[in-house]
């Protein structure tokens, strides 16, 4: 079952410990396709809710498989005061192009016609394969509201081809590939979307920041880390359940199990993990 009450704690926590000012809220982290409507609007509400004068974007997940169900959702976070809507591409019943790809998000994001609107890019989940580049073309005619693209794909010629192709337009490209947020960044991604950055989020704030300056050596530094604690977990089976597990001993925010099908994290596998990370020197000297 979902539990609200550990929200606040949450939201205190990405914003002191981690540095973390934006959530993207009934993602595939937070197992939103697994979630009933109500579930998902209670979790929105609460996160909205909590977040006030302490989160600067709060993005909502508003994709389902029925139509009607993502509109629905698209209203309500409209009414709560979301600051963006987020839609993956349906995954049963597919759409097989472009075209058919624009229809579906234009007729969720017409529900929210003030809230900026991002399509959620992730084809290794959904098979969904039509080119992000293609997409966007003329984008904007048919979506007014379309702000940019969470892209979840380790595709970066076609990330590339976008940000190239797009500048003018200034969406915004936020990568969820965290093992590989430096390569896209390097060719002018925004930021970032993704699940490690609930615990390393601070870490992945001080590569951001190296980048930037640019000292790309100690950039370098922080993702080879991040990159070997993954490397490490994914050889040990790592998915949304590891990966709760790993939220848990390092926040000490109960995070729970997740929902069937998906199952527990073993003890063994919470043992090794904690381990490896404890055992990782940081830059900064953590």
């Amino acid at each position: 079952q979902i539990n609200l009450s550990v929200i606040r704690q949450y939201v205190d926590y990405l914003v002191s410990e981690q540095n973390v000012k934006n959530v993207f809220v009934n993602g595939t982290t937070g197992e939103g396709l697994s979630l009933n409507i109500q579930e998902r609007k209670q979790l929105a509400e609460e996160w909205v809710c909590q977040g006030k004068d302490k989160l600067d974007h709060v993005i909502i997940h508003v994709g389902a498989l029925s139509l009607p169900e993502s509109q629905e959702l698209a209203r309500h976070a409209a009414a709560i005061g979301a600051s963006g809507i987020a839609v993956i591409a349906p995954f049963f019943f597919k759409p097989t192009n472009k075209d058919e790809l624009i229809a579906f998000l234009q007729q969720v994001a017409s529900e929210a016609p003030a809230v900026p609107f991002y399509y959620y890019h992730i084809p290794p989940l959904t098979g969904v394969k039509v080119c992000v580049e293609e997409l966007l073309d003329g984008i904007k005619e048919w979506i007014p509201t379309f702000q940019g693209v969470k892209f979840s794909d380790t595709d970066l010629l076609d990330l590339a081809q976008c940000i190239n192709k797009n500048e003018r337009e200034q969406f915004a490209f936020l990568y969820g590939v965290d093992e590989q947020l430096l390569s896209a960044l390097a060719i002018g991604a925004d930021g970032a979307v993704g699940s490690t950055y609930n615990y390393l989020g601070q870490k992945t704030n001080l590569m951001l920041q190296a980048f930037a300056k640019p000292d790309l050596a100690l950039a370098r530094k922080y993702q080879f880390l991040t990159g070997e604690f993954l490397n490490f977990v994914i050889k040990l089976g790592f998915g949304v359940a590891q990966t709760k597990a790993v939220m848990t001993f390092v926040s000490g925010i109960p995070m729970g199990p997740p929902r069937l099908p998906l199952v527990d994290a073993s003890e063994d596998f919470i043992v090794k993990a904690k381990a490896k990370l404890d055992s990782i020197v940081w830059p900064d000297g953590d």
